[in-house]
């Protein structure tokens, strides 16, 4: 129809018969989404037919008795084609001069004939539908019709006159009326779409048809524009383009979408050497809840599922649905693995929190499955099925996880998240305890104090490294119930030791900037029955210069509890010696890479020797850490140092097996 500029076809059926199909038939079948349905089982079979010869006044009455307009034009018993109401419109003022000039042949049949016809176009005009506007060879309008009016909110008094620029939306350039008018002079007629304005001011699209009307001598007479709106017919489309890019339901871009986008994406990754991570998620047990509570139910929690993904994720990113319960993300711009398990253990953590749906309580996880482009793929099918291998490799080991699809970072990943969820489940089963290392007095060997000392014994893994799972707690703020566990272990061996020797713990960047640290500890050592005297605690010199001035007033209201402070392992962070005037200290701990040194390099030795005797002049005890040779501890003490630690002394130890070896 769009290439035959026609607004109906004829469709010859199957029995012989014919039948029309026309173009709201259309913008219904398709607002239906019956796209694929066959014309002959929509068409419309009751096609009403006129002999070739019959005159246009005889299938105008046709259309208005039998409500219809178009007419099947028959010969010999066959149909040949149709005519449009559009049709008689275009014909009708050159049948009107047709007349006109049989007329004046003719005279008084003639004349009676010409009336008829003004009869049928002044009918056909008023009766029209669609808004009509007659101009004259120059533009000014001459008349329009009831439905004009009812289309622009002008009435004929206010348009007659005028130059239809009246309805000008201001949406085209010149550029465009110049096109318009060009083609209407090189083939005598426009068609298109155009946006004009009503008299209250609302802009419309219309789909617009002009025609050149000449007279006898081929002249241009008159114009004459017919239009009608399709602002419903644009809604439509609108619709059917959104259907066809986004999900219905949750309002996600679809799988077509997100391919574009992927697509996109890895071409921007390969120019610019880049990386980009393909996440594929797939809720656990959903059809579960789906067939037990209903559909409805379901959708609900698949719109809920879809706020909750886009919650987790940045501006740039990209989340898709792509099938019942199955959702793509797209992660561009990223350097490495760890940001992008961040994102999963997160869009994880989301969607196992309850969701609260029609009075129920339901809890819902998901599988998840991660593919990094260059590294598992080059183009999109390949990043999104190896993603999707991974989900059903995460599915495999218990669900409610992630798994990468590259085999040495899933290996990475899985010790990471092994060792977060074994590191989680310590805490609630109290796993750890404390160990503690002697700290004697340089000059004398006597034993004036412990350095507590944290250690894990996991029950399948053994003893694990602190410098493998304190960074881990650090990063995933595990490390305040942590730190609350090692304060109440060493609060209470003090107390069971009777404060006989000074114990220091050692507090993490977070721990020390949590505001009522000082208030809990003191609780703590109060309900213990010991004074602050018997604690001291370690900080770094990157955990004091966050919140500088705040630190120093905890530090000032537990020491005047009596607790003591030490910087540990000085000389490896800012060592800024404006600071060390300002904060309330008692010690310096060098840290066991000057020691290790000493005998060996001279730096060291100067290093070593100018931080105690710069302690020293600033009334600070100094501890060397790191003492495993007589002959360092021996340099040590010739080098003033006030209090040695190490291996030397003794190694970290239970605290029964410290109080045999050390308090009898």
């Amino acid at each position: 129809m769009r290439e035959a500029r026609a607004d109906a076809a004829l469709i010859a059926l199957d029995d012989g018969g014919s039948g029309i199909l026309t173009e709201r038939d259309l913008i219904g079948l398709i607002a239906c989404r019956a796209d694929d349905t066959a014309v002959g089982r929509v068409c419309t079979r009751a096609l009403y037919t006129a002999p070739s010869d019959a005159s246009l006044y005889h299938v105008r009455n046709m259309m208005n008795d039998r409500g219809v307009r178009h007419i099947g034009v028959e010969r010999d018993g066959e149909v040949e084609g149709l005519v449009s109401f559009a049709d008689l419109l275009s014909g009708i003022e050159l049948a009107y001069v047709d007349e006109l000039r049989s007329a004046l042949e003719a005279r008084d049949s003639a004349l009676a004939s010409s009336q008829r016809n003004l009869q049928l176009a002044e009918k056909v005009i008023q009766t029209s539908l669609e808004g009509i506007m007659v101009t004259d060879a120059s533009g000014w309008i001459m008349r329009v019709n009831p439905a004009f009016t009812e289309l622009t909110g002008y009435s004929p008094d206010e348009v007659i006159g005028q130059s239809p620029s009246v309805l000008q939306s201001g949406r085209h350039d010149q550029a465009f009326y110049d096109r318009m008018w060009s083609t209407l002079s090189r083939h005598g007629q426009w068609r298109g779409e155009i946006w004009n304005r009503r008299k209250n001011g609302e802009i419309y699209p219309e789909l617009l048809t002009i025609t050149a009307i000449t007279d006898e001598n081929g002249e241009i007479s008159h114009y004459a524009a017919l239009f009608s709106d399709i602002s419903e017919l644009k809604e439509n489309e609108r619709q059917i383009r959104h259907l066809a890019y986004y999900d219905p339901l949750t309002g996600l871009p679809n799988r077509r979408l997100f391919y574009d986008r992927l697509s996109m994406a890895v071409a921007h990754a390969h120019r610019g050497r880049g990386r980009l991570a393909v996440m594929f998620v797939d809720l656990d047990h959903f059809k579960t809840i789906n067939d037990t509570l209903g559909h409805a139910v379901g959708d609900q929690l698949l719109e809920a599922v879809a706020g909750k993904l886009k919650a987790c994720l940045r501006e740039d990113d990209s989340v898709a649905r792509t099938g019942g319960d199955e959702f793509l993300v797209l992660l561009p711009d990223v350097e490495d693995f760890e940001p992008v398990a961040d994102v999963a253990q997160r869009v994880i953590d989301s969607l196992g929190q309850p969701v609260f749906l029609q009075g129920r309580e339901l809890v819902i996880g998901c599988s998840i499955g991660i593919a990094f482009y260059p590294e598992d793929g080059v183009d999109e099918e390949q990043l999104v099925k190896h993603a999707d291998i991974a989900m059903y490799r995460a599915k495999q080991r218990g669900r409610n996880t992630y798994s990468l699809f590259t085999p040495a970072m899933n290996r990475a990943a899985q010790r990471r998240l092994d060792l977060e969820t074994g590191l989680r489940t310590a805490i609630e089963q109290q796993q750890f305890c404390m160990h503690y290392q002697p700290l004697v007095d340089a000059e004398a060997s006597a034993l004036v104090g412990a350095e507590a000392l944290l250690r894990w014994e996991h029950p399948e893994w053994g003893r694990m490294p602190p410098d493998e799972f304190i960074p881990l707690a650090e990063e995933t703020g595990l490390i305040l119930p942590l730190g609350e566990l090692i304060i109440a272990q060493v609060v209470e061996q003090a107390a069971e030791w009777g404060g006989k020797i000074k114990l220091s713990i050692n507090l993490s960047t977070r721990q020390f900037g949590d505001p009522t640290l000082a208030e809990r500890l003191m609780e703590s050592a109060r309900v213990a029955g010991i004074s602050g005297e018997a604690l001291g605690l370690e900080i770094t010199e990157t955990a004091l210069m966050t919140d500088f001035d705040v630190h120093v007033a905890a530090m000032e209201r537990l020491r005047d509890q009596g607790v003591r402070f030490s910087i540990d392992d000085f000389g490896t962070g800012y060592s800024s010696l404006a600071y060390l005037r300002r904060i309330p200290l008692d010690c310096l701990k060098i840290d066991r890479s000057f020691t290790a040194e000493i005998l060996e390099s001279e730096d060291a030795r100067s290093i070593v020797s100018a931080t105690i005797a710069m302690a020293h002049s600033l009334r600070l005890g100094v501890v060397a850490e790191g003492v495993e040779t007589a002959q360092q501890a021996q340099l040590l003490r010739e080098m003033k140092a006030d209090t040695l630690q190490g291996f030397y002394f003794g190694r970290p130890l239970p605290a029964a097996d410290f109080a045999a070896t050390f308090l009898r």
